[in-house]
């Protein structure tokens, strides 16, 4: 168990602040690198957290990435890095294909964990490892930014104002042309459109509609070369009558929009991957309402505070991504790719 799991009181007397290290030094370590080193400096978060270590299973790689953000340990092993008893939150960084086997490691390592997004390749590694850290006590949750960010909250309150009427569909997209990376094509570290940009619209959905029976879903794809799914359309039909549509590229750009549509009007969101405003039309199409979303630091910094919070409160998981929305997503990505055929080699 962690020093801090459920000591707030301690934390504060003492003034400790919840270490966090970063396992994997690629492109997303360097974003989250970055956010901690801004929450550090910053009177928000300065007293609740520290930018504390880095492992690469290269260690001249993690000294280098240590020194360029002033981390001040680096390791050259993931086992090096969970032996060290400093380290009070984990930030999984890799392949989604090594999120489950590193995420239980890290467990019984008694660290609590923040899992970059795919929180695993699939739905019963997702259950493994949620069972594991249930019996842990420890926290586990998906760092999924969009679900933690400000403007989740502010598309709740719009929605819930009555503004736009009853809510019958939902649509949103994000596509980025990221083809070029092995970890988007190589079906070995779990590639492939939806576990990466395809996740965000369907957690946008998620975040609108909430937990509802679906009665159908209808979806189509286009292969990469490798196998993996380069350009997703999916159609979740709910039972009441509900529909959403998510669309996902790793070939080519797209507005990036999250539509909210209403019986007395809509909400469009800029950007749903950050949103950056949010608009509210009437039924004649004029905007009613404009509200900017709050500066942040880099988006990061929400996910790492509520998961520096929850360590300090003894809880497990998180509000705003608990383990049964994580599961519903994962089984949902399941339920798709199960129409497509696709599956990868390690499954």
């Amino acid at each position: 168990m962690s020093r801090l799991n459920g000591n707030r009181a301690q934390a504060q007397a003492e003034h400790l602040k919840v270490n966090v290290a970063i396992l994997g030094a690629g492109r997303i370590a360097h974003a989250m690198a970055t956010t901690l080193v801004k929450m550090a400096a910053d009177p928000h978060y300065a007293d609740l957290v520290a930018p504390y270590a880095v492992a690469a299973r290269d260690g001249e790689r993690a000294a280098a990435f240590a020194a360029q953000y002033g981390f001040p340990v680096s390791y050259g092993s993931y086992e090096e890095l969970l032996a060290d008893p400093q380290v009070d939150l984990v930030y999984i960084a890799t392949p989604h294909s090594l999120h489950a086997e590193q995420g239980i490691m890290c467990l019984q390592a008694g660290k609590n964990i923040l899992v970059e997004k795919s929180f695993t390749a699939n739905a019963a590694q997702a259950r493994e490892l949620l069972a594991v850290a249930e019996a842990s006590g420890l926290l586990c949750t998906e760092a999924i930014w969009t679900r933690y960010m400000p403007s989740r909250r502010m598309i709740d309150d719009i929605v819930a104002s009555g503004v736009i009427g009853e809510v019958k569909m939902v649509d949103a997209n994000l596509c980025y042309p990221v083809s070029g990376k092995a970890r988007m094509t190589d079906p070995m570290l779990a590639g492939g459109a939806l576990l990466d940009v395809g996740v965000y619209p369907l957690n946008f959905i998620d975040m609108v509609l909430g937990p509802r029976p679906i009665e159908r879903i209808v979806t189509s794809m286009t292969p990469y070369e490798t196998g993996v799914d380069a350009h997703d359309a999916i159609t979740l039909h709910y039972a009441d009558g509900t529909m959403a549509t998510a669309q996902a590229s790793m070939l080519v750009s797209s507005d990036r929009g999250g539509y909210v549509w209403g019986t007395d009007g809509y909400i469009v969101c800029q950007n749903i991957n950050n949103v950056e405003g949010i608009d509210v039309y009437n039924n004649d199409h004029a905007l009613v309402a404009h509200h900017d979303v709050p500066a942040q630091l880099t988006g990061y910094e929400y996910q790492v505070a509520d998961a520096a919070n929850a360590i300090l409160d003894g809880l497990t998981e998180c509000a705003a991504m608990p383990h049964a929305d994580t599961v519903r997503i994962m089984e949902l990505m399941d339920q798709v790719r199960n129409q497509w055929g696709l599956t990868y080699p390690f499954e």
